[in-house]
């Protein structure tokens, strides 16, 4: 009996000692090994405020600050802390209304009692300037610095993009993203935002059971410093900008002006368009509807790379190029005219006309021929075939794909294959006849004003080009994504080119015929082609391409006025008034500039014919 007690003895203190040294153990895992258990204890006795990191600065090509930084502030609230305090003075304060309050008072009750959330987003820093003094009146709310986009001046809406709060998809998406960050939309924002984000920090502080600050953690040994975005230079020229935007005012269209040594755009408009300063802030949700709204002028729609035109005339030096590179023809190769070519039409004009004669003048005739002979070129075994080659060099130029800049919702515009014809005709049932439109710009050819002032360059480089890109350096080691640096080189002899060039600069500076000479410069060589495009929604538009100065060209240019006809009478003005700011830095022209704007063309649209031709642009 005795010897049975003891082993009952002995059995009870080893579960004694077993339990002890699990219970030991599993304090040792969760208060060593683990630290999740710990961290929810930290999370009730602290608080953890993010540092927002002021977002990287924009400049433009000459050091001109273009986008920056202004302070901003959420007031966040505590609701348990709220009772004792003055609802009418703190509305007040805030410039809000009593149902404001109590309905914004409520959603963070319905968040939690305990726990912070934001109650009022974006107060400006003159409010927060008024209200800081004040605010040991009301417990329960403190203030979470944050910092705001602002504007030098009211222009580039369509390449600088805006920024906006986070949403539920892009915080499912990136994992970087907590509610209440903001991102980059568009432009430069989207395009750069892992650059132009910087990195958050965090401080600690300890409160008690009611949230109540009781001082640093650690004495701030466990905080994080936010660190600064980085700051771009754009390509940009902040004045060719401003005043492009002025010559586009009261008009539908858009310019595209390239640097062709390096692909930089110098500036980029799309009009109508909008002040970046209204997407800004807390009233940035009802501006953008507005916005969005206008059904008519379509501000957000950006004309210069999301719009799809028939090139029209402007197609005309590369239909030659391709010509002289497939030896179809020479440059003293010529065609009579006699008011058109069978079923396509033409202007009076002397007759017959050599290559640089034909670009000067703009002769659909001798276009549509030297196109005939592209397509029949008895090198290929058939019309088709011929065609893919043609297409091939297109594709060389950037046409019928997109040229990769870092506009992302950048459209490829259409050249169409010898496949589409195919199943529109039949096979072999077509012929170059069938498609003779296309050697003059127009039919199933869709390009883009970025994609025309890309083309525009590569003429004017001779034979290459570089991606078109807004960026010129990033941060403080100047670094670009290589590549903008890749030299597009295009599989078409440097002396076509020359041949060409020689045609162009005739249309601006030649005598009798020649159609842009409105363009030309004073002891500035311009070399440009006009153009119209087709609009079966409505009046043509109106297309200029040009660069400048012939020798070692410093700009290449693409201007689309919409609904306004011939090239000569709108586009080119715009294009030669680009130009001489640029490289002048002022205008010698002033009456033309005078003309260009007070200029107003919107009164001829209405609602109808807009909202056709904006479906017709946009490929609906």
């Amino acid at each position: 009996m005795k010897d049975a007690f003891v082993n009952r003895k002995y059995l009870v203190i080893g579960l004694v000692i077993i339990a002890a040294l699990a219970l030991i153990i599993r304090l040792f895992v969760i208060q060593v090994v683990k630290d999740t258990y710990r961290l929810s204890a930290d999370n009730n006795v602290l608080r953890y405020v993010t540092q927002y990191p002021a977002r990287g600065l924009i400049y433009d090509r000459k050091g001109k600050l273009v986008v920056f930084n202004q302070a901003a502030y959420d007031l966040m609230v505590v609701p348990a802390q709220t009772a004792k305090i003055d609802t009418l003075a703190i509305c007040d304060d805030l410039g809000i209304t009593i149902e404001v309050f109590r309905e914004r008072l409520k959603a963070a009750k319905n968040y939690s009692r305990r726990a912070p959330s934001v109650f009022l987003k974006q107060i400006s820093a003159e409010t927060y300037a008024k209200f800081q003094e004040k605010l040991f009146l009301y417990p329960g709310f403190y203030v979470q610095p944050r910092t705001l986009r602002k504007y030098s001046r009211p222009v580039a809406a369509h390449l600088l993009g805006y920024v906006s709060e986070v949403d539920e998809a892009i915080l499912k998406r990136d994992p970087y993203y907590k509610n209440g960050d903001y991102i980059g939309k568009l432009g430069i924002e989207e395009a750069y935002e892992k650059d132009l984000r910087g990195k958050r920090g965090v401080k600690i502080f300890m409160v008690d059971v009611y949230s109540r600050l009781k001082g640093s953690y650690a004495h701030g040994e466990m905080d994080t410093v936010a660190v600064h975005g980085s700051d771009i230079i754009s390509g940009l020229d902040l004045d060719l900008q401003e005043y492009g935007e002025k010559l586009m005012q009261n008009k539908t269209g858009s310019i595209v002006a390239i640097e062709p040594e390096s692909g930089e755009i110098l500036a980029l408009v799309s009009s109508p368009n909008y002040d970046p300063g209204l997407l800004v802030g807390r009233v940035r949700s009802e501006n953008f509807s507005r916005l969005q709204a206008d059904t008519i002028s379509k501000p957000l729609f950006n004309r210069a790379f999301m719009a799809s035109y028939p090139p029209g005339s402007t197609f005309k030096p590369i239909n030659g190029l391709i010509a002289l590179q497939e030896k179809v023809i020479v440059p003293s190769t010529k065609f009579s005219c006699n008011h058109g070519y069978l079923f396509v039409d033409c202007h009076t004009h002397p007759s017959p006309l050599d290559l640089e004669g034909g670009i000067m003048i703009s002769c659909n005739s001798y276009f549509c021929q030297t196109y005939r002979r592209i397509l029949e070129n008895p090198a290929y075994g058939s019309v088709a075939e011929a065609f893919e080659k043609w297409k091939s060099y297109l594709n060389e130029f950037g046409f019928g794909k997109k040229l990769g800049s870092e506009f992302v919702n950048e459209l490829p515009g259409l050249i169409p294959s010898s496949t589409y014809f195919d199943k529109y005709y039949g096979k072999g049932r077509w012929k170059a006849l069938t498609v003779i439109s296309m050697g003059i710009g127009q039919g199933e050819i869709g390009t883009t004003p970025l994609q025309m002032a890309n083309m525009t360059a590569a003429i004017a480089n001779r034979g290459y080009y570089y991606t078109p890109h807004i960026v010129k350096s990033i941060g403080s080691d100047h670094k670009i994504d290589p590549r903008f640096t890749v030299k597009h080189k295009i599989s078409i002899d440097s002396v076509n080119f020359e041949s060409i060039i020689k045609g162009m600069a005739a249309a601006v500076n030649g005598g009798a015929g020649a159609t842009a000479r409105i363009a030309a410069l004073d002891s500035i060589t311009v070399c440009g082609k006009t153009g119209t495009a087709q609009n079966p929604h409505g009046d043509d538009h109106a297309v200029f391409i040009a660069f400048a100065p012939r020798d070692h060209p410093k700009i290449a240019i693409a201007v689309y006025v919409e609904n306004s006809g011939f090239g000569a009478t709108y586009a080119a003005p715009v294009a030669s008034l680009m130009i001489e700011k640029y490289l002048r830095g002022k205008i010698t022209n002033k009456p033309m500039e005078q003309r260009m704007l007070e200029l107003n063309l919107l009164h001829k649209l209405t609602e109808p014919k807009i909202e056709k031709q904006r479906k017709y642009l946009e490929g609906d």
